[in-house]
């Protein structure tokens, strides 16, 4: 029953009109971290990615995850500071458990939630939105459909991502090449990390488009690290260089794509491939690099020597 009611609602959508540029919605997961990282004190990747998002007048949105930094006073003032500064403050879970670990049971992933919002709570900002770590939604029906019944009861909105992307690996090969010393390598890395993104949102918008027939208001999922602190600017820029518009996350979940419920247990990564694989969409053109967690960036670098 669920897959027909999306198939129609999603052939019945596709006949919704495009009447807006393409536009995208940014979203940064695991905040407020608090970790060292080199050439930037967590205090300096905080303030550099408000004023990256203040410069090109983006509201935004930070998924808390509390046990990375929110759990003592110096993390909570980061995430603090993005409610200030007028973006939205979301649920992320205390811990970032992973929901389909068998050792991680329905109750435990609720309470995970539930913790997470008594810190949030009072912060400037605060929606009642819920974002998966590592975007998935149980890998059996008594869990997915479990969480999807508590959220609901709360009026929890589930903040689906579009736009996936991995620059959490790419994060990983800057710090390492910082810590090494290696400084030249810092520029290809900067190179590599904006074609990689730019890559992903034009197969998204080819999978939307294939999917809806339309262009979606896309949610893009980032990280708060490293190298949105040092290049979110530079994306920012790109992104109005390709002609998109930049919309809130708010007005994003507005597309009624976000109403949309995958049948799929496994559901993870895009809402979109989420979708494709309800539908019973199989591998397409491009499939392969929206689902290898940045590998053909890494081996591009590698072979670069870096």
């Amino acid at each position: 029953m669920l897959k027909k009611l999306l198939l129609a609602l999603a052939l019945g959508m596709a006949l919704i009109p495009s009447v807006h540029a393409q536009s995208i919605a940014f979203t940064f997961d695991d905040g407020p971290e608090l970790v060292e990282s080199p050439r930037m004190s967590p205090q300096q990747r905080n303030q550099a990615m408000l004023d990256a998002l203040a410069k090109h007048k983006v509201k935004a949105a930070l998924f808390v995850t509390v046990a990375n930094g929110a759990d003592r006073p110096a993390g909570l003032a980061l995430a603090r500071a993005w409610g200030q500064a007028g973006h939205a403050v979301g649920n992320h879970t205390m811990t970032h458990p992973d929901f389909h670990d068998a050792q991680v049971s329905l109750a435990q992933f609720q309470q995970e939630l539930i913790a997470c919002d008594a810190v949030i709570s009072t912060l400037p900002g605060y929606q009642k939105w819920f974002r998966f770590p590592y975007l998935r939604e149980g890998n059996v029906p008594e869990k997915r459909d479990g969480m999807r019944a508590f959220m609901k009861a709360r009026a929890y909105r589930n903040a689906y991502v579009s736009l996936d992307t991995s620059d959490w690996r790419l994060n990983d090969k800057l710090i390492e090449v910082l810590e090494s010393g290696n400084a030249a390598a810092v520029g290809p890395i900067r190179e590599a990390y904006l074609a990689h993104v730019r890559q992903r949102a034009q197969a998204y918008r080819s999978l939307a488009h294939t999917l809806q027939g339309r262009d979606i208001a896309q949610v893009i999922l980032l990280h708060h690290n490293l190298i949105n602190a040092m290049w979110l600017d530079d994306m920012i820029a790109m992104f109005k260089q390709m002609g998109w518009t930049i919309t809130t996350p708010e007005a994003a979940f507005a597309d009624p794509v976000y109403q949309l419920v995958p049948e799929r247990e496994t559901a993870g990564q895009s809402l979109l491939l989420s979708m494709a694989r309800s539908l019973g969409v199989g591998k397409f053109e491009g499939w392969s690099r929206l689902v290898d967690d940045g590998d053909h960036e890494i081996a591009a670098l590698k072979a670069q020597g870096i």
